[in-house]
């Protein structure tokens, strides 16, 4: 049993960050979320680069743990990595291994507590996206793939609108051309042309939705911080929007 109210603010030791990496995979709602991705996440800003790396190559290797959510929450710590600055390639690779893999999308579990597969990893999905060493298009291409992943699960704790906003603000890139800013719609337009008659697959569905907030925030602009004043806005907004709304009216002909 971790004592909470004994550990640090910053510095921990070795054995108390240990501890507490361990307690990240519980299945536990309240040991794991309500406290040891806190208590990561206040500890991420103050440790040196090499205790960084260290954990976040702990992280990446969890992309693989037979515990769902300790997979689903590795993803939120590297998020708070890479914004920090910490990066190793491998770490994009795991998760591009993972991302699109991953078969249990729900939400909310009445045990296990918040999993939200998706939408954690859209944060780091976002992190990446903003970090000057890790190419945009293949991230852009990576949200498709887990759209696009066939499930049964219809998203229903607002992981489409996550996606959308790690997607729209990948897209603010300044070195993003026109063509690989739409370029990741033809995947989702060769599904959508390839559709038939009858219930709408749960990944269509899905991917509808989160194209909506896509282009919401390509005419918007995108507040990288949630309620903040800075707004970026996307090079390309116009082209991914009219892209946008041309795979859309494939699946939905009242968008003309």
């Amino acid at each position: 049993m971790i004592d909470w109210s004994a550990l640090p603010d910053r510095d921990p030791s070795d054995a108390e960050l240990a501890s507490v990496v361990a307690a990240l995979r519980s299945p536990d709602p309240v040991e794991r979320d309500e406290h040891a991705y806190p208590r990561l996440a206040g500890w991420v800003p103050g440790l040196p680069e090499g205790r960084r790396l260290a954990l976040g190559d702990v992280m990446a290797g969890r992309f693989a743990d037979p515990e769902v959510q300790a997979r689903t929450f590795a993803p939120l710590v590297l998020a708070r990595l890479v914004a920090a600055g910490t990066l190793r390639p491998g770490w994009v690779d795991a998760f591009a291994r993972w991302y699109p893999a991953e078969a249990d999308l729900r939400g909310h579990h009445p045990e296990l507590g918040w999993l939200h597969a998706v939408a954690h990893g859209a944060d780091l999905l976002a992190a990446f996206g903003q970090h000057p060493a890790v190419a945009p298009e293949p991230l852009l291409s990576l949200g498709a793939a887990r759209l696009l992943a066939p499930t049964g699960h219809v998203l229903d704790a607002m992981e489409d609108d996550r996606l959308g906003f790690a997607l729209a603000l990948t897209l603010t890139r300044p070195e993003l051309t026109e063509d690989a800013a739409v370029g990741w719609l033809d995947a989702v337009a060769e599904v959508f042309a390839a559709g038939e008659p009858g219930p709408m697959p749960a990944e269509v569905s899905n991917t509808l939705r989160t194209l909506r907030v896509v282009h919401l925030l390509a005419v918007r602009g995108v507040r990288p911080k949630w309620g903040g004043d800075e707004v970026r806005v996307l090079p390309h907004g116009a082209a991914v929007g009219g892209r946008i709304a041309e795979v859309l009216s494939t699946a939905a002909p009242y968008l003309g």
